[in-house]
């Protein structure tokens, strides 16, 4: 059965079925569509008019699940016990959808592939891809201090500074659609810990690094999301440090396998070499389908 999204109840149908189905080479992991949702300010009851999800369930569970982010942009999953749903899926994406070019991610060797094909898209190798890393946080290397810096966890009460040091970190990309709303409805979901939440702090105590780790208590896998360093306190090693000391505390509080997802092509190579230097490992990769319907 297919229903339009209602609000955080079917946000949490799609992130129980990312932690039922999660594997080092699944689309998503229930943190990411966290940061999804939350990384601008929104209703949490509604969607904005240029996006719509729609979530497929059988009986109680759910199987699938599609998010068109904007017209020309559809995220997916399926479970892979039910192929059907793809083409379910890809068919409501064309009812939702009314742009002349449309594209869809998923990871290589999806179930949804197939669907997509038959429905005219084709794979653009050219496309930015990522790919899926891991690490088992049992022997992470020890957390390298930074001289003039501190590491810590972020306080509940920090939004303001959190969210100022994230639009400060990717500010070179333009302005950041994380605000202290949209942090603030960040941090009030699930399954956002403010003690995997780490900040590099300067000796004025301003936070200028961060690393935001999710935890899935049921698979203990904790997804790396994101990381990033203000530009005038880069060349460092923040960014690595943070990150580590975010690992840290995911083995502290139960996880046993982190999650990474950077770009894996040759045009953004530096956060793939930061992540593989911790010890994560390349698993899978995404792709970009395409199809022009004018």
């Amino acid at each position: 059965m297919r229903r339009d999204f209602g609000g955080p109840d079917d946000l949490a149908a799609m992130q129980s079925m990312a932690s039922r189905l999660w594997t080092p080479r699944s689309r998503f992991h229930p943190g990411q569509l966290t940061w999804n949702r939350y990384s601008r300010p929104v209703d949490p009851t509604s969607l904005d008019d240029s996006e719509a999800i729609a979530v497929w369930t059988d009986g109680d569970e759910t199987v699938g699940f599609g998010w068109a982010e904007a017209p020309d942009w559809l995220e997916l999953q399926v479970d892979p016990a039910r192929p059907d749903i793809a083409e379910e899926l890809v068919e409501w994406f064309e009812e939702v959808s009314d742009a002349e070019a449309q594209s869809a991610l998923v990871m290589e060797g999806d179930v949804a592939e197939q669907a997509l094909a038959a429905a005219g898209f084709e794979p653009d190798r050219d496309a930015p891809w990522f790919t899926h890393h891991v690490v088992e946080v049992e022997a992470l290397p020890d957390v390298p201090l930074v001289e003039g810096y501190r590491l810590r966890h972020v306080e509940p009460h920090e939004v303001r500074e959190r969210a100022a040091v994230h639009a400060a970190a990717w500010s070179q990309l333009g302005p950041s659609t994380v605000d202290a709303t949209a942090y603030g409805r960040l941090m009030a979901a699930w399954p956002y810990r403010h003690d995997l939440d780490w900040v590099a702090v300067d000796e004025e105590g301003e936070m200028v690094a961060s690393a935001l780790v999710w935890l899935d208590p049921p698979t203990g896998v904790g997804l790396v999301e994101p990381v990033g360093c203000v530009p005038e306190h880069r060349g460092r090693g923040l960014a690595r440090s943070v990150t580590l000391a975010a690992l840290h505390a995911l083995r502290s509080a139960g996880g046993t396998v982190a999650q990474v997802t950077p770009r894996g092509d040759a045009a953004y190579p530096g956060p793939q070499r930061l992540y593989r230097s911790i010890g994560f490992r390349p698993t899978a990769r995404t792709v970009t389908w395409t199809r022009s319907l004018d």
